[in-house]
Formats: structure tokens, sequence, C-alpha cells
């Protein structure tokens, strides 16, 4: 299906602002579909004016579809579609005509004028599927009534409101509960689940008869602070706008929209959704991460505490052996201790792991203090999750450490280099010393002293993984690893 870019660059003259303020209205208009409990297309003239293009389409979660099939892209000849023609040419919402029929399913069809600035931008059909048509409730009379105020907004170009970016993920919709209020914000009618959820917050009494502003901040605790007067006539209905009201027992998103179908505010609808379940949980998230990472601070100050007192004992050792193997131990406590100062400072178990690629590179490299050998990476090995992180910074520090050891003589120099690709969810990573090569009959899966028997360990073992080692083609030793990652 083409996306609503594509449509507008493809078929119609559509400016970049008329874009924006369509793409607006299409984040918004859920709202509007649901009140209306009607399917939603909106089609706009193509570039020639023959034609319509259909841009978008939004389905009701109040009511019964009228198109079982996707409409986006279809394209109708202008003079097929009457109210379309009369909706886009006379500037006003057109509900003449009799019902159509679809598949033995009867649709009211009206047309609303998508204004912005004094121009007309296209036209929202807004289908009714009428087989399960009833003596609506007071509900359902809530919301037509203010469906039809915003389709009238959207006819004045009045709304969506400019600059007032909503994500509907995180927005109430109009099921979490809805509060009507008049020109003085005064509540006429509120859902059951806005009552419900004004009750969680302290109220004893119905809302319908209250002001909705006063109300609310009746019910926030002194030991909250003062009342925020913008919450106040946010409340009540004078602005557009989004916000949280806290209760010991409760949490209450509320948004507020006002409803102006004849340019002066006539009332307001507020949309409320109880998210005190939600914020609970986000609150143990955020303690749980928050622990994890304060362990993660601490296993790495146990690690280079480790890696201090081994450094200092080597130091004592008077056996040259017994000195470089205690070296290595404080190299492999250093590249697990790096790992977890990068998931120290993390928002979840992932890391770029190529900020510990470039530190174990340069604490490796401190075994060459002249600078005959220089290290350098190249590509990316992406996020991986600490699981995969760990043992692979050993991996690098023993492969890196064993190069530096064998393939340079005590004069000579050259360059280790790591390249790191990804694959189809294999992590691809060689590397490459230009250094005196393999020893004859060098066998890379039995030989090879510790550092090595950790690599093979590690690679095969604990990541289920590949290694091996081969000659360089251009001279020197190549090794090769082929990690899996989720």
């Amino acid at each position: 299906m083409p996306s609503l870019n594509e449509l507008v660059r493809h078929h119609t003259s559509l400016e970049p602002a008329d874009v924006e303020w369509i793409h607006l209205l299409v984040s918004e208009w859920q709202l509007l579909s649901d009140l209306s409990f009607a399917d939603l297309v909106l089609w706009v003239p193509t570039r020639d004016g023959t034609r319509y293009v259909s841009l978008a389409q939004m389905r009701p979660n109040t009511g019964p579809t009228s198109y079982q099939d996707d409409m986006v892209g279809h394209l109708v000849p202008r003079g097929r579609r009457p109210l379309l023609d009369m909706a886009l040419d006379e500037g006003r919402i057109v509900r003449e005509g009799d019902p159509e029929w679809r598949e033995d399913v009867p649709v009211r069809v009206e047309s609303i004028p998508v204004r912005r600035e004094g121009r007309i931008l296209g036209v929202i059909a807004r289908n009714t599927n009428l087989l399960t048509v009833r003596t609506p409730s007071r509900l359902e009379l809530t919301y037509l009534q203010s469906a039809s105020d915003l389709a009238q907004m959207i006819a004045n170009g009045t709304f969506p409101f400019p600059g007032e970016q909503v994500d509907m993920d995180a927005s109430p919709r109009a099921g979490d509960g809805l509060i009507r209020l008049d020109g003085d914000g005064v509540v006429t009618y509120a859902s059951p689940n806005a009552l419900s959820a004004y009750h969680r917050l302290g109220l004893s009494s119905d809302l319908v008869g209250l002001n909705l502003g006063k109300t609310t901040a009746d019910l926030i605790p002194p030991t909250r602070g003062a009342v925020d007067e913008a919450l106040v006539k946010m409340a009540s209905g004078w602005a557009p706008r989004q916000t949280e009201i806290e209760h010991p027992d409760a949490v209450v998103q509320l948004r507020t929209i006002p409803l102006k179908p004849k340019g002066e505010i006539i009332g307001s609808l507020v949309l409320l959704r109880d998210v005190t379940e939600l914020r609970r949980r986000e609150r143990e998230l955020m303690t749980k991460d928050a622990t994890i990472r304060e362990i993660h601070h601490r296993v790495k100050n146990n690690l280079q505490t480790v890696a201090a007192l081994l450094r200092l004992q080597s130091r004592r050792m008077d056996s040259a052996p017994a000195r470089a193997a205690l070296d290595e131990a404080v190299r492999r406590v250093g590249s697990i201790a790096i790992v977890h100062e990068t998931l120290s400072m993390a928002l979840d178990e992932r890391v770029a792991f190529d900020e510990i690629a470039d530190r174990v590179l340069g604490m490796v490299m401190e075994l060459s203090p002249d600078g005959r050998v220089t290290a350098r990476r190249k590509g990316s090995f992406g996020i991986l999750s600490a699981e995969v992180a760990t043992p692979l910074s050993m991996i690098l520090t023993e492969i890196l450490q064993n190069a530096l050891e064998h393939a340079y003589g005590p004069k000579s120099g050259g360059v280790v280099e790591v390249a790191a690709r990804r694959e189809e969810g294999v992590l691809h990573i060689t590397v490459t010393d230009d250094g005196s090569g393999l020893p004859e009959g060098f066998d890379p899966q039995t030989a090879g002293n510790l550092g090595l028997q950790i690599v093979r360990t590690l690679a095969a073992g604990e990541l289920g993984g590949e290694f091996d080692m081969r000659p360089a083609p251009e001279g020197g030793t190549t090794v090769i690893l082929a990690i899996p990652f989720d």
C-alpha cells in the first residue's frame, strides 16, 4: 500500500504546508471516527482536477466498518460521487442523499470539506454502517453531537489545532472516558468510565452540574503543592492541552478539546483515561533499571579493584613468566570491567559495542608502548546484548594480545586491523595482522596457549559461533569469527 506522502507526490499539487496539515488531521481523526461510529476516507483532487485520490482511511473502534477493503490509493473520476463534488465546490458539509447499499449493507455517506487558511484541500467521506441502527443512548447522542462539532471545525479550518501535535498512542481515546462541558466549563455529560476515573481521584458525587476545573483542583491533595492555574483553565475547557492529575490513589490523564463549530467556544470535549496501573508499572521498571545499572556499576568497581590487586601483585613477582601471567589476567578482568561500565550507563541490557572494542584496542595496545604496533577498527559491531558483549570483549582481548606477543618480534612492528560486519543475524569479525604468520603445522582448533583455549571455549561454547585462524593473503595471520546475535 503506498504511503500518504507517495500518493501526494504522484497525484496532487499540494504544497508542503498543506501536506503537514493533512498529516496533523490524520493523526487526530481516529477521534472523529470513533465519535461518529463511522469510517473516514480522505479524498483529494488530483493534479489535473479530473479525479480524486484516496490518501488515508480510518475505521471506527466503536461500531461496524462500512469498508471491508482498503481504500487508500483508489482513484475515482470527478462526477461519480456527487457529494464529494458538492463539498469541494461549495465548501460545506453535505448530508443530502439516500443511503448507499454495499453488499446488502445500508451506508449513510456524508462529505466534510477539509479547509486550511481559506482553501479547500480535500474532502472527508464519512460512511456510517446503518445495519445495526437503533435508538441511541445518552452516551451515543453525546458522541454524535461532539462528532458534528468537530466535523464543522474541520470544515471551518479550526481543527486540528495548529502546533498541537498529539501522540495518539499515548493520548486518551473516546472509549477511555469522555466528558462534555458547556461554555462555562460545567459538566453536561460524563461517561461511566470518566465518572469511575474521578471517583478514584476522590470524588464522591456525580460530575454532571459541577465545574470541572474547580472540581479537579479541589481533588488535588494539598501535599502536591499549589494548584496550577493553567490546570484549572485547561480542565475548564478553555485551551487545547494534555496533562495528568496525580492523586495518592490514582493518576488520570486528561486531554481537552475546545469546541467552536461557529467560531466561538460553545463548550469543550474532555477525554480522560485512568493510567494508575500504567504509571505504577513504569515506576517499577524505572526502579528495576536503576537497580540493574547500580549493580553493573558496583561490579565494574569490584573488577577494577581485583585488577588493581593483580597489578600490585605482579610488581612484587620476581619471576618474569609469573608477572606476564598476572598482567594477562589484569587485561582479561579489565575487558569485562569495560562492558559493565558501559552497561551501567545504558538504559537496558544492550550496548553499542564499537565503543567497547575501541577501548579494548587501546588497553591491549599498551603492550606496545613504543608505538611499533598500532591497531585500528573497520566497520561496526552495532548494538549487542550483554550476554554477547561480555564474552566477545574477552575474545577480542585474547586475540589482540596473542597477535602482539607472537606476530611481531622485539624490534618489528606493524598494524593489527579489527573488521566487523553484520549479515543476516550473524556478526562476522576478522582480526588481521601483518606479522610473521602461523608456524608450520599449526592447528587453530587444538593448538595454542591458554588465550586461544579461552577464545575457542567462549566463541563456540558460550556464543555458539565459529572460530578459525589462517594465513593472511598478504602475509601475517587472519582470525575469523562468526557470532550469531539476536
